[in-house]
């Protein structure tokens, strides 16, 4: 599971990979892995036909990095991915994380209240500080009231006093160039709310106007979902897998950390985050984690 795709490194992000390292697990995945597509592979779980080895390749949220630093590998190594899109971010959108760490990158040294969100006052000053700040002020807003969210996000950037970015997401011309590419897009709903915290009647238009958006853009029914932050029985409920269910998808992946066993419900499919930064490092993980599912299948 990835999001974003950087350029160069990041130190305010080291868990973001750069191209260069995306470039090299990539390489590993094709040379040691049969990489499929996650609706296909689902539905090979399912029936009990998956093949040894298998791997899936997702990426969350619609970056344009995704579009414009990704695809060029994925097209150098032909593999599979799915790119779940938020479609209310589109064309000019960021989503609140990003506003986040845009603008402690750009505050200036020194002293920030953040009472507001139950922070207190904080010493922004070296690289130290405002990453930790970073992974506070993710935490504590993540689970605010969307409205209250936004309003918060929108103050913390007029305290940076300059102007954060707004090319981070696709637009609608990238998502149908992904998808003329073979990359599969996923729905994500519209403006990625925690499901679990706002009303049935909500999640489901959510689920289903994002679905209708992505058809319209790519001329196909997404075949996959992915629950935003996407925690069970946190960030989502079996009511929601319900609801996504109906809409038509054929799987859905959650963020519950795992590979998936035969016996995986195929509309709470885990997954996992590469951190490593090496080769070497990648492929024990990868090689651990699918010795632990054929464990798991045994018992």
């Amino acid at each position: 599971m990835y999001h974003r795709v950087l350029t160069e490194p990041d130190p305010l992000q080291p868990d973001v990979p750069h191209q260069a390292l995306l470039a090299e697990q990539f390489r590993t995945l094709a040379g040691a892995f049969n990489v499929l597509p996650l609706h296909e592979a689902a539905e090979l779980l399912r029936s009990g036909g998956l093949p040894p080895g298998a791997a899936c390749i997702t990426f969350d949220d619609g970056y344009r990095d995704n579009h414009d630093l990704a695809l060029p590998l994925l097209r150098e190594f032909k593999l599979p991915a799915t790119v779940f899109v938020a479609s209310g971010f589109l064309n000019g959108g960021r989503m609140f994380n990003d506003s986040v760490v845009e603008t402690v990158r750009r505050l200036d040294t020194g002293e920030i209240d953040l009472s507001r969100v139950g922070l207190g006052k904080r010493l922004v000053s070296d690289l130290s500080s405002r990453r930790t700040l970073i992974g506070e002020l993710t935490k504590a807003v993540k689970y605010l009231d969307p409205v209250e969210r936004d309003d918060f996000c929108e103050d913390l950037c007029r305290r940076a006093g300059s102007h954060l970015p707004t090319d981070l997401m696709m637009e609608d011309k990238h998502v149908k160039a992904m998808s003329d590419a073979g990359v599969d897009i996923g729905g994500h709903t519209v403006n990625h709310p925690i499901l679990a915290r706002v009303d049935g009647e909500a999640a489901r238009r959510e689920i289903e106007t994002n679905r209708d958006h992505l058809t319209t853009l790519t001329g196909r029914q997404p075949l996959c979902f992915a629950y935003p932050n996407g925690k069970p029985n946190l960030d989502y409920t079996s009511a929601h897998a319900g609801m996504v269910t109906s809409a038509g998808y054929r799987a859905a992946v959650s963020t519950a950390v795992g590979v998936a066993s035969e016996d995986a419900d195929p509309f709470q499919l885990p997954r996992f985050m590469p951190r490593e930064r090496s080769a070497a490092q990648f492929v024990a993980r990868m090689v651990r984690m699918a010795t632990h599912r054929h464990r798991q299948v045994a018992d």
